[in-house]
């Protein structure tokens, strides 16, 4: 049911590499699709998006008639908390409390600087937030409020003043809890639209919706194919591919956690990628056997079977230094090191989303209220992409501010250099500045 594999074998690179491989292919229908309800909105405006809500989302009695109806209030959020079921209102607001301390404290490291130099040159850098971001937040049968904590809070801790959440509501229906989450996290003004015309709104702004400096949040094909197009005119946050976890073992963790780890990565979707690096064959077979085990409990075990048929693999490796080795090549979104001593293993890790260390540090648990942010990079992304942060609604500026005694060092400095480069009015408004 599960690939395996074992490093010593000749063609082992090859394997994983095949493994692996995936490329996020673009379906000519969906682009095609995309790029049409992008031009419309960008010409209809609020027209257009109530169009393909109305279509889309099968809105009930006849469809919304207006923006104005797509608007969810201030007072309907905080009904949707007041609603739900107290241990869900707590269990939010106990994960948003430490997300929110998360990156409070990551906002304290990215303050910016200034110097003064001899001469009284000052220099420094001013890090600002961004005015306004738009969040998509995935509706229907894949609601997540947890996206939206993940999302929302890094942007108000940051100091956005606006933040505008995208909801889709097939059908006219409402999650509650991602409501209730939106009211938790502070957003600003929450909009019951999705799809492609949520983005192009976002990115162009309507008669009702201003546009946005960036865009963040999942989505499916269409969303993604959207939020690419409109990179350059709006920032975004990452193209998103499936789900990844990667465990590297010692084989002293309960075989059952470790194949429930792989399973809380494959349920995602049939693309999702859990894989499994471990010296011990021995141990390897027990999680093998606590994967048959377990998979018949899961109610959406035809999707892990097909995940981890398709994608999957137990591997084993000469040690626990080849596996670390092996780690850093697949940069996985989620790595656990699940071993005895955890955190000899993490020092020689480059490449990872995140990393979850101990057999007690499960994945999910992360996903919805340990704190760091669940956005993560993909595909191996993680070799030069961070997790969701607060600088991620940060932008900054640099401070340049010339003194006259600088101005005679520095002037002849840059018009010998733009001389050489041909551009003389670089150099002569230099050089007027000179004594």
């Amino acid at each position: 049911m599960i690939t395996k594999l074992d490093s010593s074998q000749a063609d082992f690179k090859q394997r994983l590499d095949t493994l692996l491989a995936f490329e996020a292919s673009t379906d000519d229908a969906i682009e095609s699709a995309v790029g049409k309800i992008l031009a419309d909105v960008k010409a209809r405006g609020d027209a257009a998006v109530l169009e393909y809500t109305n279509k889309f989302d099968r809105l009930p009695n006849g469809g919304a008639t207006s923006m104005a109806a797509l608007d969810v209030s201030q007072e309907e959020l905080q009904a949707a908390l007041a609603a739900i079921p107290a241990a869900q209102r707590a269990a939010l607001e106990i994960a948003a409390q430490r997300v929110r301390v998360f990156h409070e404290r990551q906002k304290q490291e990215l303050n910016g600087f200034t110097y003064t130099e001899a001469d009284g040159t000052v220099l420094g850098q001013r890090v600002t937030p961004l005015d306004r971001v738009g969040i998509y937040v995935p509706g229907g049968k894949a609601a997540y409020p947890s996206s939206v904590l993940m999302n929302a809070i890094p942007a108000h801790v940051a100091g956005v003043e606006e933040i505008i959440m995208v909801v889709p509501t097939p059908d006219g229906v409402k999650n509650q809890m991602v409501l209730a989450a939106a009211a938790i996290a502070g957003v600003t003004r929450v909009i019951t639209i999705g799809g492609a015309q949520a983005v192009a709104a976002l990115a162009y702004g309507t008669e009702s919706i201003q546009a946005v400096d960036k865009i963040v949040g999942p989505g499916n094909a269409y969303v993604a194919s959207a939020k690419r197009r409109v990179f350059g005119v709006v920032g975004i946050d990452m193209i998103a591919g499936p789900s990844e976890i990667l465990i590297v073992a010692d084989g002293t963790t309960d075989p059952d956690w470790i194949a429930m780890d792989l399973f809380s990565q494959a349920e995602h979707d049939e693309l999702a990628q859990a894989i499994l690096l471990c010296p011990d064959a021995d141990y390897i077979a027990k999680v093998e056997a606590s994967i048959a085990k377990l998979l018949p409990t899961m109610p959406r075990q035809e999707v892990i079977k097909t995940s981890l048929g398709d994608r999957g693999a137990l591997i084993k490796v000469r040690d626990m230094d080849e596996a670390c080795a092996i780690a850093n090549s697949i940069a996985a979104e989620h790595l656990e090191i699940s071993a005895v001593e955890p955190q000899q293993w993490a020092d020689k890790i480059r490449h990872a989303g995140a990393m979850f260390l101990g057999r007690f540090s499960s994945e999910s648990l992360g996903d919805y209220c340990c704190g760091p942010n669940h956005v993560l990079p993909t595909s191996r992304t993680a070799r030069f992409s961070s997790p969701l942060g607060v600088y991620d609604f940060q932008k900054r500026s640099s401070i340049i501010h010339v003194s006259e005694a600088g101005a005679q060092t520095l002037g002849k400095v840059a018009a010998e250099l733009a001389y050489g480069e041909g551009l003389q009015a670089h150099a002569r408004s230099a050089e007027l500045r000179l004594k």
